[in-house]
């Protein structure tokens, strides 16, 4: 067991009670972006109000990516994007009409699972005021590499298979 000494630095402390969790950690360690509540408008449903006018919907995400030998190094380049990934969203969302909440969310995982590095991912797309007596409706879809035992830029072939 490790012990430190509170006035040692935080940085320190850290490699003392976790000697593996050093700048050469190998990449089997997993890291899980969050983005929470993105709020955007889009024209989403099948109704001649909801065809006509755009609508809230509220993007909630969770990517669980391996985590590459360089961010070990604090290297910028070898980090998943989020910021990338998340301008993806906004533009797919604003830029196109959907008309069912699945096919929204659906694309929006398969924009977070474009890279190999993704091993689970899950996209929550909520419709505020959709119901009348309700704050939203919400549907979320997910992704596992496990479940499919291939990367998952690789389910493209298994769609058209089908």
């Amino acid at each position: 067991m490790y012990l430190t000494h509170p006035s040692e630095e935080p940085q320190k402390a850290a490699s003392a009670a976790h000697p593996v969790a050093k700048a050469t950690t190998p990449a089997t360690r997993l890291a899980t972006i969050r983005v929470t509540n993105l709020r955007l408008r889009t024209f989403v449903g099948f109704n001649d109000e909801e065809r006509e006018k755009r609508q809230d919907v509220v993007v909630n995400l969770s990517i669980s990516h391996e985590l590459a030998v360089g961010v070990f190094n604090d290297s910028v380049e070898a980090a998943l994007n989020y910021k990338t990934i998340t301008k993806a969203i906004i533009a797919h969302v604003e830029d196109n009409r959907f008309l069912l909440l699945e096919k929204l969310a659906s694309d929006l995982l398969d924009i977070c699972t474009r890279s190999s590095k993704v091993r689970k991912a899950e996209v929550t797309v909520d419709k505020p005021h959709a119901l009348r007596f309700a704050d939203s409706v919400s549907i979320t879809v997910a992704f596992d590499a496990a479940d499919f035992n291939v990367a998952p830029h690789s389910l493209a072939s298994l769609e058209t298979e089908q």
